[in-house]
This record gives structure tokens, sequence and C-alpha cells, in this order.
């Protein structure tokens, strides 16, 4: 059965078995994800939600990783990427405003309330340097209901005006890999939002 939160090692476990199925080592599933998030051109990113660090292994070694399930981070570190729980994030070294390029929130905020979701969003963004980036990615219909940790179902008009609720300029909006309409019945399909902080 899967976990009902995101906190304990159940989960850490679902991620490391969705990942490690045979089907998508053989095809490179994440080959056109990967190929998404290098074209945003994120540069050194703080991930936000990192998991088991799949976004984070595809970003520049200088991005750091944070994650409240300390499993999660565990399997991070011991992969030799950077991560941390949030408390640990904040006595580090490497929490200092205006030092990141961008923010990315993969498969995060649909895990909260849309509240919540600004909360963290303005809670990170003073890491963010003048004019670096959020970006948001979120399951389409399909996919939200594959996990039953998701909480809010965001789509672009939920998206957008969180990011400018947060002060941020929405500056793309997408469906990734597919068009909109594939949402409905492709788990994989998703919500991509990017917005610009505005120059300090």
């Amino acid at each position: 059965m899967a976990s009902k939160n995101t906190f304990d090692r159940d989960y850490t476990t679902r991620l490391e078995e969705l990942q490690r199925r045979a089907w998508k080592t053989v095809l490179d599933v994440q080959r056109p994800y990967r190929w998404n998030l290098k074209r945003l051109a994120p540069g050194k990113t703080l991930d936000v939600g990192c998991g088991i660090g799949r976004c984070l292994k595809n970003l520049p070694p200088e991005s750091i990783g944070i994650d409240h399930n300390e499993h999660s981070i565990e399997i991070v570190n011991r992969m030799g990427m950077i991560g941390f729980t949030p408390a640990d994030f904040e006595r580090s070294d490497h929490y200092r405003k205006g030092v990141f390029d961008s923010i990315l929130f993969a498969h995060v905020l649909e895990h909260m309330t849309a509240q919540d979701g600004l909360n963290l969003i303005q809670k990170y963004t003073p890491l963010l340097r003048s004019e670096g980036k959020v970006i948001a990615l979120c399951p389409q219909e399909k996919g939200f209901k594959t996990d039953p940790t998701h909480v809010t179902f965001l789509d672009f008009a939920a998206l957008n005006p969180i990011f400018v609720a947060a002060g941020l300029n929405v500056e793309k909006s997408y469906s990734f890999p597919f068009p909109r309409f594939f949402g409905t019945w492709f788990p994989y399909n998703e919500f991509v939002v990017v917005g610009r902080k505005f120059r300090c």
C-alpha cells in the first residue's frame, strides 16, 4: 500500500521502486524530461523537495537539494549530491541570500494547499539572485490521481496566480512532453511554469 505521507521511509522506498522499474531504464523515459530541464538553463539551482535526486542529478554540480524526508536526503548524499533537510540547510553555509540562479519545485506544490505552496515559494525566493527563475513542474489530471499524498490539483489557472502573488513575473506556461489534452490519460504529462524574480 502506498504511503499517505511524504515524511516516512515508505515514501522514499516508493520513489526508489518507481525509479528502478526496468522498462523505465531500458527506454530511458527520463530523457525528454532531462532535455526540458536543461533547455530552461537553470544554472545553480535550489531543488526544493528534491526527493531522491531525480532532477538534482541533472542540475549543475553546485546545485543544492532540500527535502523534509531525511531518508530521501540520505540517498541524495550517498549518491554524491548535496542535500539537506530544511532545518539543516538553514544552518549551513549554503543558506545565503541572492546566490541561486533558479529555484525548482518539481512535483512538490501539489502535495500541499495553494496557500502553503505560496508560502513555500516566498520562503525561498530571497535566496534567488535578482532576475533569477522559479520553475514549477506539476502533474496533470492522470498523474495527480496516481499518488495518495497529492493534495491540490494545480493547473495553469491555479499556478500562475500563485507566482504573481509571490512577486514573480510569469514568463512561460506550457504542457510537457505532450499537448495539454494528453494529461487526462498520460500520467507523465506536466504543467511547466517559469517565473522570474523582478530586478532588485
